[in-house]
C-alpha cells in the first residue's frame, strides 16, 4: 500500500479483514495490509452447517442496521431535528448536527460513509462467495435457503446504498466486483438516477428468493424477508418522488443531486409500490399503538406491524436512557428533550388542530383532551408514571434544577417504553422487548397515501389511509366519520394534513430529520426557535405555563439538504465530487 489514492478502499479492505477473522473460530496473528485475504477461513466447502459464512453475514447485518436508540453518541437522531433536543450539558454531537457545526473535513455525528462501505463489500463477498459453502439447510416450504441468505446480503447492500443516497445524493455503485488494493479504484459518484435504479432493481430481483413473514422463526429471528425488500423498495421511490430530488433539485443541473427534470409518475411509482405491499395482506396495524414497539413480530409474538426491525432483546435500555430522572429506585437519565413543537403537532381528541377554534383546546390545560399518540409518545407533566405524577414544573422531582442532567424542555420521552412493577412498595422497570422497527406497516400506509395525494390529489384511498390510523390512534370518529378532517381538502391542504399525521405516528423513528430535507422544508422548519415549557407550580398548587425557547437550530440552505462528501474522499480521487457549497 503505497499510495494514498486507494484512500475510499483502504478502511473497506481493513474492515473486511477484521469482519472476516472475527468470523473466524481459528485464531490468528495480524493479516499484513494489503495481501490476499484467505476467504476460505469464512467459506469452508466442507462448511455443509455454513456456520462461519452465516456469522459472516451477520457482521453485514450489525452495520447495515443499526440499532436506533439512543444511537448517536446517546441520543436519538430526532434530537438533531425540530421534534427534540438533548438534555445533555454543554454542546453534544447531536447539537451540532442541529445548528450545522460540521464539514467535510469535520464530518457530523451521523456520518455512515466509511462504515456502510466497508460494510458494502463485506456483503459482496458474501454474495460472490456463498456458492462455495454447500449448505443443507432448506426454508420452511423445501427450498434451499442459500438462495435466501444471499439475497439477504444482497438488501442490506442495497439498503446501505439507500442510507447514502439519502445523505449524500449519487454514490459510488461498486456492483459485485470484489475490488483488491492494486484496482483502479479512483471512481466517481453515480447518478442520483442511477443509485435510485439499482436499489430497486436489487429488491425487484431478490424478492421471491427471500423468506415470507409467515417463515420467520426463532432461529432466523430478524432476518430479511419478502416484505422487507418491498418496503424498501416503497421508500427508495418515495424519496425519489419527493421535492428534493424530483423537481427541487438543489443544483438543478446536477444529475449527482437528484434528478434535472421533475416528473409526477415517480409519485405514481411510489405508490404502486406501497400498494403492492398493502395488497399482501400479511401486515396490518396493531390494535394498540404503544403495542407496536414492545410486542415482537409474529409468528413469534402477535406484532403484524413490524416488516423489518433488528432485535434488541429484552431489557430497560431505553427506559433507564430516557425516563424522567426522579424516580430513583428505577433509574432515568432524562437524555432525551421532546420540543413543544412536537407536543403541538399532536391534534386533540376530536382530530383538529390545536390552532383550530373549533378544537376545545385548553392553554390552560395543554394535555387534557389531546391525541392518545401524545401520551403514548412524550411525558408531561402530571403524567402518571410509576405509581406518581411526572414533575416537570420548575423544581420539582423530575426538574430539580441545577447541574444534573434533566429536561430542557419539560418534556420526557415516553414511546418505545413499557411497563414496570412494585417490589417492596418501590416502582421499577420491566423487561421489555425493544427490537428496533426499521420499516413498519403505518409508514407503508403514510408513504401511499402521501404518494397518491401527490399523484391524484386527496383521494378517498388518501382519506382511509387517515381514518384507519386515527382510530387505531384513538381519536373520535364524530357524527360526520370523518376523525376531525375536512372534506373536500385541496392537494395542498391534504399534503399539511398527511406531513403532520407523519411527524405525530413516526415520531423518533428517524423519519422526521429526513422528512423535512426530502419535502424541501428544513429551512422553514428550522427557523424558528425550537421551544419548550417554563412550568410555575404556586402554592396553592395552581399551575402556569409559559412557553420558552430551547435551542435556535441552523439550517444553511441549500448546502444543508445533503452531506458533504467527507473531505478525505474528495482529496485523494479527483473524480470524487463534492456537494454544493461544501
Amino acid at each position: 500500500m503505497n499510495n494514498i489514492k486507494y484512500n475510499i478502499f483502504l478502511y473497506i479492505l481493513i474492515g473486511i479483514t477484521a469482519s472476516m477473522l472475527s468470523s473466524c473460530k481459528k485464531s490468528y496473528e495480524t493479516v499484513p495490509l494489503g495481501q490476499q485475504i484467505n476467504l476460505s477461513l469464512a467459506f469452508d466447502p466442507k462448511d455443509s452447517l455454513g456456520t462461519e459464512a452465516l456469522e459472516f453475514l451477520l457482521n453485514v447485518y450489525n452495520v447495515a442496521t443499526p440499532y436506533g436508540y439512543n444511537r448517536l453518541s446517546g441520543n436519538f437522531l430526532d434530537a438533531a431535528s425540530d421534534d427534540a433536543i438533548s438534555s445533555a450539558s454543554g454542546i453534544p454531537d447531536i447539537q451540532k448536527l442541529a445548528t450545522g457545526a460540521f464539514s467535510a473535513a469535520s464530518p457530523n455525528v451521523d456520518n455512515v460513509w466509511s462504515s456502510y462501505y466497508t460494510a458494502i463489500r463485506s456483503a459482496t463477498v458474501f454474495i460472490v462467495y456463498i456458492n462455495r459453502v454447500p449448505l443443507a439447510e432448506k426454508l420452511p416450504n423445501g427450498n434451499p435457503a442459500r438462495p435466501a441468505y444471499r439475497s439477504e446480503a444482497r438488501f442490506l447492500r442495497a439498503l446501505m446504498y439507500f442510507e447514502l443516497l439519502k445523505r449524500y445524493g449519487g454514490v459510488p455503485l461498486l456492483g459485485d466486483t470484489i475490488r483488491q488494493i492494486t484496482d483502479n479504484v479512483q471512481l466517481p459518484r453515480n447518478s442520483f438516477a442511477d443509485c435510485v435504479n439499482y436499489i430497486v432493481n436489487e429488491c425487484n430481483n431478490i424478492t421471491d428468493s427471500l423468506r415470507t413473514q409467515s417463515q420467520v422463526t426463532p432461529s432466523n429471528y430478524g432476518r430479511v424477508t419478502q416484505g422487507a425488500a418491498m418496503a424498501l423498495k416503497a421508500r427508495v421511490l418515495l424519496y425519489a418522488a419527493s421535492p428534493l430530488f424530483n423537481g427541487g433539485n438543489i443544483d438543478p443541473t446536477n444529475p449527482l443531486t437528484g434528478y434535472t427534470s421533475y416528473d409526477i409518475n415517480r409519485w405514481k411509482l411510489a405508490a404502486d409500490a406501497a400498494s403492492s405491499l398493502m395488497s399482501l395482506g400479511t401486515y396490518s396495524l396493531m390494535p394498540k399503538y404503544s403495542d407496536a414497539f414492545i410486542t415482537q413480530a409474529t409468528p413469534i409474538g402477535s406484532n403484524t406491524e413490524m416488516i423489518f426491525w433488528r432485535q434488541g432483546g429484552s431489557n430497560i435500555s431505553v427506559e433507564q436512557n430516557n425516563g424522567p430522572i426522579g424516580y430513583t429506585s428505577a433509574g432515568g437519565n432524562g437524555i432525551t428533550s421532546p420540543t413543544q413543537n412536537l407536543v403541538d403537532a399532536f391534534p386533540t381528541d376530536s382530530g383538529k388542530a390545536i390552532t383550530d377554534a373549533g378544537s376545545q383546546y385548553d392553554p390552560n390545560n395543554p394535555y387534557n383532551h389531546r391525541d392518545p399518540r401524545l401520551k403514548m409518545t412524550v411525558m408531561y407533566n402530571g403524567f402518571l408514571w410509576l405509581n406518581r405524577p411526572v414533575q416537570t414544573f420548575d423544581g420539582g422531582l423530575d426538574k430539580p434544577g441545577g447541574v444534573i442532567q434533566q429536561t430542557k424542555t419539560s418534556y420526557y420521552l415516553r414511546k418505545f417504553m413499557g411497563s414496570f412493577e412494585s417490589v417492596s412498595g418501590s416502582a421499577i422497570y420491566s423487561n421489555t422487548y425493544h427490537d428496533w422497527i426499521s420499516f413498519r406497516y403505518a409508514e407503508v400506509m403514510l408513504n401511499f397515501a402521501e404518494a397518491t395525494n401527490e399523484f391524484s390529489g386527496p383521494t378517498q384511498d388518501v382519506y382511509n389511509v387517515l381514518y384507519a390510523l386515527r382510530n387505531r390512534a384513538g381519536i373520535f370518529s364524530g357524527t360526520a366519520n370523518n376523525y376531525g378532517l375536512k372534506q373536500g381538502m385541496s392537494q395542498s391542504e391534504m399534503r399539511v394534513v398527511l406531513q403532520n399525521e407523519r411527524r405525530v405516528e413516526l415520531a423518533f423513528e428517524e423519519q422526521r430529520f429526513f422528512d423535512i430535507r426530502r419535502w424541501k422544508i428544513a429551512s422553514q422548519a428550522y427557523n424558528i426557535p425550537l421551544t419548550g415549557m417554563d412550568i410555575q407550580q404556586a402554592t396553592n398548587g395552581q399551575i402556569f405555563y409559559n412557553i420558552i425557547p430551547v435551542l435556535t437550530p441552523v439550517f444553511r440552505d441549500p448546502q444543508m439538504y445533503l452531506y458533504p462528501i467527507p473531505y478525505t474522499e474528495v482529496i485523494m480521487n479527483p473524480n470524487m465530487k463534492q456537494n454544493p457549497s461544501w
